[in-house]
């Protein structure tokens, strides 16, 4: 690829559902002309609807003109045919999380685009590399992983596939961090960072209620008032949709060859199959009826420190074993949970503060107990504890 400057005018985006609709508003509002696309003439209906709703909705809270709303949707064309994004310099696809369908689209939009357009996938958990493998330029493909809400949440995750063009990276990320969003560079492995490191906050919690240690509402409330998380594993799984978490747990799970660190629950199967998925349907691990009768938690400083220790080790120990493996920077980590998921510190520096050989023996002590493989610890935390090091020796 050539490393001559491109300006990115037109901003094509490949799916209308919420994340489409977030990344066009975002794009829209950096002034740049927008087209979204679907095959759904009632997907396109749907999303300028909830557009015009958001738009209106800040500019009753003043954060825009009413001029600039206008301006916002008027730089956006709805579109159902894909040929459309002709004249793009970035063409973003947000469309449902299936591999072959993505190759499709992929395969489809090369021959739409001149050769200087950057394929751009908002993928959560495919391979980048496999749905480049659908081009026959795959160097032009980079994962560019938004969070939802796309324009609220900071963080996007910017993912080269193993044939991407290193021009193609930087002008992503530049595009992107213009745009106002923290990027961060990850390796195209399962879950990239977030959803790879996040994954015991939500199993580990689900194990601990397995093992009849505590009930939901005393997890949650030690993850909150113990570890200063603004909400607790189950309320998360709820809020996020547990058919939509349990499906990124078993994708990563099958990803990593069956792993038992990522290993799904049937706790979370059985509510995902009773149609217990949480607040969109009223009801998930709790009830969210206007009548409804939730328990208490048990409120026992102990208790709750041992409930945090175990998960948070686990997430440490996630969170090295992504340094180990260099799917990203110690930096990029932390700043990924921080920014991406809101977590109260990056887990690195956290890990720091806790001390390293502390989390390393609450690891070794859940192998020994459970002769698991879940438990082990990750090479890099061993070392470091062996070597009284830390992730940030200078801090």
């Amino acid at each position: 690829m050539s490393s001559e400057k491109h300006t990115i005018e037109i901003v094509s985006v490949i799916g209308a559902g919420a994340m489409g609709q977030g990344i066009a508003q975002i794009a829209a509002t950096n002034e740049h002309a927008v087209k979204l696309i679907d095959t759904s003439s009632a997907a396109l209906e749907n999303a300028k609807s909830k557009l015009s709703k958001i738009l209106n909705r800040l500019v009753e809270k003043e954060r825009l003109t009413s001029e600039e709303a206008q301006a916002i949707l008027g730089r956006i064309t709805f579109s159902n045919e894909m040929e459309s994004c002709s004249g793009s310099g970035i063409v973003i696809e947000a469309v449902i999380e299936n591999l072959e369908v993505k190759q499709k689209v992929f395969s489809k939009l090369e021959t739409l685009v001149d050769e200087q357009c950057i394929l751009a996938t908002n993928t959560s958990s495919l391979s980048i590399a496999a749905i480049a493998s659908s081009c026959q330029n795959a160097e032009r493909v980079l994962g560019i992983h938004f969070f939802n809400p796309a324009p609220l949440m900071p963080l996007v995750e910017i993912v080269p596939g193993i044939e991407t063009d290193d021009d193609i990276l930087n002008r992503g990320r530049s595009l992107i961090d213009g745009w106002g969003k923290i990027t961060v560079v990850a390796k195209d492995t399962p879950g990239f960072i977030v959803n790879r490191v996040a994954r015991p906050f939500y199993g580990e919690a689900i194990r601990i209620y397995e093992e009849g240690i505590a009930d939901m509402a005393t997890i949650d409330w030690a993850m909150k008032e113990i570890g200063g998380f603004r909400m607790g594993p189950f309320e998360l799984m709820d809020y996020i949709g547990n058919d939509i978490n349990y499906k990124v747990t078993e994708s990563v799970y099958e990803a990593f060859f069956y792993d038992p660190r990522y290993k799904p629950s049937f706790t979370q199967k059985r509510a995902v199959e009773a149609g217990r998925l949480g607040r969109k349907s009223g009801r998930g691990f709790y009830d969210y009826s206007a009548d409804a009768s939730n328990p208490s938690p048990n409120m026992d400083a102990d208790l709750g420190r041992r409930i945090f220790a175990r998960i948070f080790s686990m997430l440490v120990n996630e969170a090295a074993d992504a340094v180990f493996w260099n799917v990203a920077s110690r930096e990029d980590i932390d700043l990924a949970m921080t920014r991406g998921v809101n977590y109260p510190k990056g887990l690195l520096k956290w890990g720091d503060e806790f001390g390293i050989k502390k989390i390393l023996e609450i690891l070794l002590d859940l192998r020994e107990t459970f002769y698991e493989d879940r438990y082990r610890p990750s090479p890099l935390l061993k070392q470091m504890a062996q070597n009284g090091q830390k992730f940030y020796p200078d801090a």
